[in-house]
């Protein structure tokens, strides 16, 4: 309660940030996000998710206390405030030439990063890959075995302070190409195909029951998802605007990562 005190100052009043004080308290919890003692978000036990947006708060005043540094790796040079995340082995983190994550980020153990990028604030759970050019941006939480496969895009949410980031529950695969953003939260073991596109406005359709069921922000469990369209009035004219079909639910055989190719084929869905 006493760091959350003087965040909550520090936000009230920007003059406090050369306070001692306050910038021992704003890097404690950027340190303990790093070794994930803290969250941005936290599953409750009910399903819900709640947003901590004082850490939030802790992650926005952490950049104007840093100052700009040059950062010598091998030929590689980088300009900016915030360090690299370090100590992989001793994590139990797999790194693969060019990955790349800020301090700030948690990593646990399992996890393996191909060439990608986790930025400041983000959580991701044991057992997941981040593959290929994937991204994982400020504050996102990535549960455990998720897989995001090659250039998936997961957007970072920062301001608003109150706003959700973006959320992918444990066991979800998220296909090629994928844009999640905007606070979307994927459920459990949910099947994103290849070239989704989801923002919290987005119209993620139900097409599996006699009627169609919309929902916004949200993939249910085990649901199947792939990319859709669906017609808009203009004043030009009607003209097909982008959506997300929910075209099945996931199988008990396609549980396993090694199968998650046959769930998206079952569904004739592009991996």
């Amino acid at each position: 309660m006493e760091l959350r005190n003087l965040i909550e100052r520090a936000w009230e009043n920007r003059e406090l940030l050369k306070q001692k004080e306050i910038q021992i308290a704003i890097k404690t919890i950027i340190a303990e996000l790093d070794s994930g003692q803290q969250r941005v978000a936290e599953p409750m036990e009910d399903g819900s998710w709640k947003v901590n947006d004082w850490v939030k708060k802790a992650v926005i005043l952490y950049f104007p206390i840093q100052k700009m540094e040059t950062i010598e790796v091998g030929p590689f040079e980088f300009h900016d405030k915030m360090a690299l995340k370090s100590n992989y082995a001793k994590q139990g983190v797999r790194v693969v030439p060019h990955a790349v994550a800020r301090y700030g980020a948690f990593l646990a153990s399992g996890v393996v990063m191909m060439p990608s990028y986790v930025n400041i604030g983000a959580y991701v759970d044991s057992g997941t890959m981040v593959d290929t050019w994937a991204t994982v941006g400020s504050c996102a939480q990535i549960g455990k075995d998720v897989h995001l496969s090659g250039g998936v895009g997961i957007g970072g949410v920062l301001e608003p302070v109150q706003a959700a980031p973006v959320i992918i529950e444990d066991g979800a695969f998220i296909g090629s190409r994928a844009i999640i953003v905007e606070g979307v939260r994927i459920g459990k073991q949910a099947v994103i195909g290849a070239g989704v596109t989801l923002t919290a406005s987005s119209k993620i359709i139900d097409v599996t029951g006699s009627e169609p069921v919309v929902y916004r922000g949200y993939v249910p469990d085990r649901s199947v998802v792939i990319p859709g369209t669906i017609p808009k009035q203009f004043a030009a004219g009607i003209y097909q605007v982008p959506c997300a079909l929910i075209i099945g639910q996931r199988k008990a055989s396609t549980d396993l990562k090694t199968s998650l190719n046959e769930a998206l084929r079952d569904n004739s869905v592009a991996v």
